[in-house]
């Protein structure tokens, strides 16, 4: 098991989710945070991820649930960057 994966794991247990759950969902919110970080700012990456968290769970907090919002929010990125190309990064 690597750092990543123990981190989730314990992570996971200590705010009482399934343990698998920091694992379904990781390559997801890296993306997230990968094209927010990149395509709007820094420090938005982090915050957004919590955001799609609260929005996930106000929504049911199903797999489908979080894999649309997250789809929306990269869209929303990818808006971004286009209409605002000074503010990259």
């Amino acid at each position: 098991m690597n750092v990543l994966e123990e981190w989730l794991s314990q992570s996971s247990a200590l705010l009482g989710l399934d343990e698998a759950s920091g694992a379904a969902y990781r390559d997801l919110v890296l993306d997230l945070a990968k094209d927010v970080a990149h395509g709007v700012a820094r420090p938005a990456a982090p915050v957004t991820t919590f955001l799609l968290g609260l929005a996930a769970g106000r929504a049911g907090g199903s797999a489908e649930d979080v894999q649309r919002l997250s789809a929306e929010l990269s869209a929303a990125a990818a808006a971004w960057t286009r209409e605002h190309p000074a503010s990259q990064g």
